[in-house]
This record gives structure tokens, C-alpha cells and sequence, in this order.
């Protein structure tokens, strides 16, 4: 029998039944057993919009584990202080705020026109993988502009390493074991920040900082002064993988829902009609005009959060939604479940791009949306991942219908390991007439 302060434990879950189906055991503790339930002890799910706000917020009582996937490397001049750690995260803010996205509407609209100029028609294409690529080259230009093209390459392969370091495994090592997975991730972040090392110098040397995000870490701050070389290299790899890796779930998410749901797809590219012919001439205004486009967007991010679960420690003993939760704890905080609770969503479970519309007589307005985190910890690139996904939806659905593949095989699989993603999607193009 568990304590009558601690959350309720789901009969039948734990982590054996966790693992055969997250997304099924999730939605079940919730609908079972509230908005915080217990998986196995120590490991409690905060499954509804309060309890995940709170926790995400609350930074201090809940923080994240320290253990970035791409950590500073070893030198003999050692690492970044926890001073020039804020400062570099503050720099990197101030080149991917809104108002920055805004302005460098007409660098990203051309490479999404591109992608749906090269989707080759009637026959069926698995979709992932070109987008990943697009993002990839619109993540990487706009935070190293010119320069773009010496780091694509190095991106790509750090993004590989990810990848194989998040493969399920029989062994949970400890971290300080050099398996052959974190070998290849320290091999490729050394010729990432190998590549970067010569563009900061030459910046630097040159006075020519450049507006991009880089420009803006190189910039000398009246309180922190000059980041180091070190700080600003080692920072990098894990912003510029999250540019594209994470936009590219949602992204195949988005484009499936295009294809069943061909009326919200003619009305998206009804409004994308009004684009300029130019790509490089779009505009913020451009872009705030797709807005059921956006909506789009969102309603299918609420459903499908490619970041459907985030990890949090509970360093010491304390109280969340009327429950204690003892030190050494973790709380998984589930955004998939809070964005699909029926108090917070009218009909949660359907695909209704018209509850983010502010039009008088549209549905009622929308509840939790976590898609991007919230809290100190919230997702750096949220402005540019939308203006990303806007445009790249509104571009695709202007040139074609979307179809998935016949036959009674899936078109593709849910994984649900580090993120929610539909891998080995495959759909077919159709001109528009």
C-alpha cells in the first residue's frame, strides 16, 4: 500500500508495460488514475496541464538532469564557467527571439518553396528524411548565414550521432563509460566545433561579426564582457542539432495530417496562394497572414508533441498537486496527455485547426499547450520552428494534395523513444490544378 500522500500507482503499468506501449499507458494513467499518477516508485507522471506547468516552472524544486547529449569537451583549459554558460545562453536568446525570426522571414521562405519545388509527384516518397535535410540547411543558415555551407555537413553527422546514442540498448552504462556510441558522439562534436573554430577567429579578427545567431554570441555584453572562444564553440552542437532535429517529427506529423484531411489542406493552400511569387520576398506579414495555416500547425503540434515527454529530478523532498514527492525522485511531465485533457479541449481527441482562431463564433478558445516546454527551460527555438513549419506546410499544400500509400501495410511507425515521430513515413504528391 502506498503512502495516502503520495500519487496513486497505476495497477498493471510499470515500467515492463511502459515500454510495449508509452503513448497507451499514458493516456490510461491519466484517465485512471488523475493528473499525477506513480509508474514505478520514484518515478511519478505528471499528466495534466497544472501539474506539468508547475513542475516545468518550478526550475528550482524540479531541474533537469545534467546530462546534456552534447557535453563540453575536455580541454586542458577546462570548461566554460557557469557564468559563461548563462551569458552563452543569453547571446543565443537574443538571435533566435521572435522579433530576430521576424526579420529573416525572406532567408527561410526560399528553402521551404524548394522543398515542395522537388517533391517528386505520383509516386510514393518516404517524407522525413528530405525534410530533415531542409531543416537541417534552414537551422544551420540562419544561425551561421554565409558560413552555412562549411558546417552543413558537420551538423548532419552530429545529428547521426544522436541518433545512435539514443538507440534502445540492453546495458544502461554509466556516463563516464566510453561506449562505442559516445566515442562517435565525441568524434563528431570535435569536427563540428573543429569547423566552427576558424569561422569565430576569422569573425573575430575581421570586426564582421554578422547578424546571425553567431554575430549575436560574439558581441561583447556591458555585463558578462567577451565570451570565450570555448563557451561560444562549445554551446553550439546541441542548438544547432535541435534547429531541425525536432522541427522534422512535427514536420511529419503535419504534412500526414495534409494528406488526411484534404479540405483543412485546400483551405491552407488557399491562403498560401497569397505568398509572393519571390520566396526571398516574403515578409513577417506574409507569414502572420497564414494564419489557419498556423493553426494548422499548432492543433497538430497539440496532438502529436514531438516532444511528448520531458524528464525532470526532484533534488528534495517536495509537494506537487497536493502530493509529496520524495528527494531522488523523477517526474516524467507528459505533454500529450495534458494537450489531449477534455478540460482543457473541447472534443481533445479530434483534429480541429479552427480552436486556435480568435474569429467571433469560432470554437471556444484553446487550454495547455506545451509543444514548446514553458518555464526557464522552455524550447530556445520555438519562433523559429513555427515560422519553419508554417511556411514549409503553406508551400507544400500550395503545389499539391497529399495522399498516403494504399495497400493494408501502415505507411509508417510510432516511436516514442526520445520523441513522437511517424518514421518511414511515405506519401504520395499530386499537382494542384
Amino acid at each position: 500500500m502506498g503512502r495516502k500522500d503520495e500519487p496513486p500507482r497505476l495497477a498493471g503499468g510499470g515500467f515492463a508495460a511502459w515500454s510495449r506501449d508509452r503513448l497507451a499507458l499514458a493516456r490510461r494513467g491519466a484517465e485512471e488514475c488523475g493528473d499525477v499518477w506513480q509508474l514505478e516508485p520514484g518515478v511519478y507522471v505528471a499528466a495534466a496541464a497544472g501539474p506539468c506547468e508547475s513542475v516545468l516552472r518550478r526550475a528550482q524544486d524540479f531541474p533537469k538532469a545534467s546530462s546534456p547529449l552534447f557535453p563540453p569537451l575536455k580541454r586542458a583549459s577546462g570548461t566554460p564557467t557557469s557564468e559563461e554558460r548563462a551569458y552563452a545562453h543569453a547571446a543565443r536568446m537574443r538571435g533566435l527571439r521572435a522579433q530576430a525570426v521576424a526579420a529573416r522571414i525572406g532567408e527561410i521562405a526560399p528553402q521551404t518553396a524548394r522543398f515542395a519545388d522537388q517533391w517528386p509527384t505520383d509516386r510514393d516518397v518516404e517524407v522525413l528524411p528530405p525534410v530533415r535535410h531542409t531543416l537541417a540547411e534552414i537551422g544551420v543558415s540562419y544561425l551561421f548565414s554565409e558560413d552555412a555551407p562549411t558546417l552543413l555537413a558537420p551538423a548532419s553527422q552530429l545529428f547521426l550521432a544522436r541518433e545512435v546514442l539514443v538507440r534502445p540498448s540492453r546495458w544502461v552504462w554509466p556516463r563516464w563509460v566510453p561506449t562505442p556510441a559516445r566515442r562517435f558522439r565525441t568524434r563528431q562534436q570535435v569536427a563540428f566545433t573543429d569547423a566552427l573554430r576558424p569561422i569565430v577567429r576569422r569573425r573575430r579578427s575581421s570586426g564582421r561579426l554578422g547578424e546571425d545567431m553567431l554575430g549575436q554570441m560574439l558581441r561583447p555584453s556591458p555585463h558578462y564582457g567577451l565570451l570565450p572562444e570555448e563557451a561560444v564553440v562549445d554551446t553550439l552542437p546541441g542548438i544547432t542539432v535541435a534547429t531541425f532535429e525536432t522541427p522534422s517529427r512535427a514536420a511529419g506529423w503535419i504534412l500526414l495530417h495534409l494528406a488526411r484531411h484534404p479540405r483543412a489542406a485546400s483551405r491552407v493552400a488557399a491562403e498560401a496562394a497569397a505568398l509572393p511569387a519571390d520566396p526571398a520576398a516574403t515578409t513577417s506579414a506574409h507569414l502572420g497572414n497564414l494564419r489557419y495555416t498556423q493553426a494548422l500547425v499548432s492543433e497538430v503540434l497539440r496532438l502529436y508533441p514531438p516532444s511528448w515527454l520531458l524528464t525532470r529530478q526532484a533534488p528534495r523532498q517536495t509537494q506537487l498537486a497536493g502530493y509529496t514527492i520524495d528527494a531522488g525522485s523523477t517526474v516524467l511531465v507528459c505533454p500529450y496527455t495534458a494537450q489531449r485533457d477534455a478540460r482543457e479541449h473541447a472534443e481533445p481527441d479530434r483534429f480541429r485547426p479552427e480552436r486556435w482562431l480568435d474569429d467571433a463564433g469560432s470554437p471556444a478558445k484553446p487550454g495547455a499547450f506545451l509543444a514548446f516546454g514553458t518555464g526557464p527551460h522552455g524550447c530556445e527555438g520555438a519562433a523559429l520552428a513555427m515560422a519553419m513549419l508554417t511556411l514549409l506546410t503553406a508551400q507544400t499544400a500550395r503545389r499539391y494534395h497529399l495522399s498516403e500509400p494504399t495497400g493494408p501495410e501502415p505507411g509508417y511507425q510510432v516511436t516514442t523513444l526520445e520523441g513522437l515521430a511517424p518514421v518511414g513515413l511515405r506519401l504520395r504528391a499530386t499537382l494542384r490544378d
